[in-house]
């Protein structure tokens, strides 16, 4: 492990992070959780992502066609791939929105405008399948079987990250001028059923951090609402120089969690608590630039099982660009009035 640090990375230490996820990366385009593991849409656009903002534009791009390549006709993707093909045939709605998220970004990042116009009519397809699970209410139903059959719940850090997904895909839409005024009558509603979560909409995950920040982290709950949702479990789930529990009942923190928690804060304006709690991911960091994904306490033992995970380092790259400034892209996170509704 390396000596804990305060502060941003260093400019080195990205482009070691960044040359990690390359390593990892297959020659197809797809980014892996762990070498030989496999890939599910939505990590694989975040490492994407972390890609681009280090500067590897065409490993990212890579992986954006990658993605493109197994886009099925209904604009759906399974739930997880290996480099030999479907894993887990399940289709996650939230897994498959986040391609908007990823594409705007890079749209941010590069301003390649053959680059958005080619990948919107991948983005138009998947926010139609998406949409085609949202509730009279404005939730968005978690999943399909493998046969189509809709899950019966939705989940509120799933709808919420899927609220931000829709409104990438909307800027982009309007950007290229494509009339897509239909989305954002969805996004409305769904950002409604967000802030009042009302009785039945959301199955009860109460435990898990990501219940708790997705809402702010989304651009749902803002501005004074956003500050006391935060400051609500904040004690429940941050952990004081070690960052924040994926669930509130257990002494796990994971480095993901810990940079999306920031990525709130930080969206509210609470610079200091992002800060604080990037700084607690240096002591994730390897001396090859990758990230542990968890550490169980008080025995500092790596979980799981020794595991450093794709999605882990790119988490810290992007939180670490949003708190730089580094990017173009650096406040899609965080400035939530930059995109529309």
């Amino acid at each position: 492990m390396t000596e804990q640090t305060t502060g941003l990375l260093r400019e080195d230490q990205i482009l070691q992070t960044a040359d990690a996820l390359l390593e990892w990366q297959l020659p197809s385009g797809m980014i892996p959780w762990t070498p030989g593991g496999h890939a599910d849409p939505w990590n694989h656009v975040e490492a994407a992502m972390a890609l681009a903002v280090a500067g590897q534009v065409g490993a990212a791009e890579r992986a954006y066609d990658w993605l493109a390549s197994l886009q099925l006709p209904d604009g759906s993707w399974h739930q997880y791939y290996t480099a030999e093909g479907v894993e887990q045939d399940k289709f996650d709605a939230n897994v498959i929105a986040y391609i908007a998220t990823g594409v705007w970004h890079h749209w941010l990042v590069t301003a390649d405008r053959g680059f958005l116009e080619a990948m919107f009519p991948v983005v138009e397809r998947a926010l139609d399948w998406v949409f085609g699970l949202q509730q009279a209410r404005g939730e968005i139903l978690w999943a399909r079987h493998a046969d189509g059959t809709p899950w019966s719940f939705a989940l509120l850090t799933g709808s919420s990250s899927m609220y931000h997904s829709a409104r990438a895909a909307l800027a982009a839409s309007r950007e290229l001028g494509r009339d897509r005024t239909d989305w954002a009558d969805r996004i409305e509603r769904l950002g409604a059923v967000l802030r009042e979560q009302p009785d039945g909409a959301f199955a009860p995950k109460n435990r898990w951090a990501m219940d708790w920040y997705y809402p702010v982290l989304s651009g749902a709950i803002r501005g004074e609402a956003g500050r006391g949702r935060l400051a609500s479990r904040f004690d429940t789930f941050v952990m004081a120089d070690l960052g924040v529990r994926c669930v509130g009942d257990r002494p796990w923190v994971t480095t993901a969690e810990t940079c999306e928690c920031a990525l709130a804060h930080l969206a509210i304006g609470d610079r200091e608590t992002a800060e604080n709690l990037f700084a607690t991911t240096s002591r994730l960091r390897s001396d090859d630039g990758r990230y542990w994904t968890g550490e169980v306490h008080p025995e500092e033992v790596h979980f799981p099982g020794g595991e450093m995970s794709t999605y882990s380092s790119a988490a810290v790259l992007l939180a670490n660009d949003a708190l730089a400034g580094r990017s173009e892209a650096s406040r899609l996170f965080v400035d939530h009035d930059q995109m529309p509704v």
